[in-house]
């Protein structure tokens, strides 16, 4: 089929529920780049939405998956221990963030990670309540549908969804209503912390901290707009949690194994959570996701109550191994922070220069977890991503605010992310020579 037919197929049998950037189908992928049918090679700065982190086809990956192929394809948890199941529990002990966390779930998706973590709070703590984040993604099955706030799109028309699960505003500096109503701008190094007082007010209104069982927050605001928190909003949350016997989950799906420059973003406030979860950069592309507890937690769980066919895949497993490794092997940190400096600096310069300021609210994130904010009401962030893709790059917009987000590889080379930095800066400067105030943009498809 040519390229064009291809989509035409896809468009006819693939469920319409879907939300895609591009109807371009992909054939290969290496490093930094993707091609596509018909051989367009582009530029990735979306890593699959934040998922090969080492790249694409990484070698050491491709050859660890490889050889275990030949070995042991399935070997399922429920009937005894497999190699590449141990194998990454020991690569993944030493990069945990706290010394407490030392006892492994594997499963296949960040949904079902979220779902293990959630089972897990509520068998130890006997209690059912979970307070989640405004803004938050956690994923789109019944569970997960009930505790992501990002977006309606994702549990709309899909009632009932999961109860006992209450929202509470995250830190957003950005667009903070405290501030809002004042009339003041907003100060990133000096939040008015009302979060906090939104958290403890919540707790005596309407969840009662003896029906709470967790708090789960992504570190850094995921599909919410790529938001990190102030300094000390995370360690005031560890302080209710453990003032109230209540467990503190950090998602980290996303922002987790490099994506902010630590190998866990929670590593930068120093936090200890009670419950981990990791998926998307665990294994580089193989389904593969996971939860991360104390022993005295997990071991409350009788025998059988957790599983799944595929869980802790063996190939998927000896593909983590290998993903552990190269962190260790190949200054992967290192690069994110050189790399993730570069892009910031770019994003900076755009939000300084009159020429394209006034269509930039906020420039935002860590390490190559990036985002920049757009003045309401244009459309921007989609008119800037499509002028991207005109020029062989794909990055992806995010949040019910108008907001770009720049995830690439941690692996990207120094050459690659000045030609990214290029293409982002004309694709600026374009929308702001043609802007048309009365023009209004495209609304986004809802990706993740």
């Amino acid at each position: 089929m040519s390229a064009s037919a291809l989509a035409q197929f896809g468009t006819k049998h693939v469920a319409r529920g879907i939300g895609r950037l591009t109807t371009e189908v992909i054939e290969s992928g290496s490093g930094s780049y993707v091609t596509m049918v018909g051989g367009r090679r582009m530029l990735d700065f979306t890593s699959g939405i934040g998922v090969t982190n080492l790249g694409h086809c990484h070698p050491a990956v491709t050859k660890a998956a490889q050889s275990q192929m030949g070995k042991l394809v399935h070997g399922q948890i429920n009937i005894a221990f497999q190699k590449p199941y141990l194998d990454l529990v020991q690569s993944l002990l030493p990069l945990m963030p706290h010394k407490s966390l030392d006892t492994f779930f594997f499963w296949n998706s960040g949904s079902e990670a979220v779902e293990a973590a959630v089972k897990l709070a509520r068998h130890a703590t006997k209690k059912q309540n979970i307070i989640v984040m405004q803004g938050s993604y956690h994923g789109r099955t019944f569970g997960t549908m009930a505790m992501t706030r990002s977006k309606t799109i994702y549990g709309q028309n899909y009632a009932p969804l999961m109860p006992g699960v209450f929202s509470v505003a995250f830190p957003y500096c950005a667009q903070c209503s405290v501030v809002a109503h004042s009339g003041g701008k907003y100060s990133f190094e000096n939040c008015c912390m009302d979060p906090v007082l939104q958290l403890e007010l919540l707790l005596k209104r309407e969840t009662a901290p003896s029906d709470t069982a967790a708090i789960i927050i992504e570190p850094v605001l995921g599909e919410g707009g790529y938001v990190p928190p102030p300094a000390e909003y995370l360690a005031k949350v560890r302080e209710i949690c453990d003032k109230n016997n209540i467990l503190l989950i950090a998602d980290e799906v996303q922002s987790g194994f490099g994506r902010t420059g630590r190998m866990f973003a929670i590593e930068h406030w120093g936090v200890r959570p009670d419950i981990l979860v990791m998926a998307k950069g665990i294994a580089n592309g193989f389904p593969l996701s996971g939860i991360v507890s104390r022993k005295e937690l997990m071991d409350m769980q009788k025998p059988g109550s957790m599983g799944g066919t595929y869980a802790g895949n063996a190939v998927a497993c000896a593909a983590g191994v290998a993903v552990a490794k190269a962190f260790q092997d190949e200054k992967i940190l290192e690069n994110v922070a050189a790399r993730g400096a570069e892009l910031k600096g770019m994003l900076d310069a755009a939000k300084s220069d009159p020429k394209t300021g006034k269509m930039i609210y906020d420039v935002r994130g860590l390490g190559l977890m990036l985002a920049l904010e757009c003045m309401p009401g244009h459309g921007y962030a989609s008119k800037i991503q499509a002028k991207c893709m005109e020029k062989d790059m794909l990055v992806l917009t995010t949040s019910i605010y108008d907001t770009l987000r720049f995830i690439p590889p941690l692996t990207i080379t120094k050459e690659d992310m000045a030609k990214g930095c290029q293409i982002i800066k004309q694709a600026i400067e374009e929308v702001a020579v043609g802007e048309r105030p009365a023009e209004t943009g495209t609304k986004g498809q809802a990706l993740e």
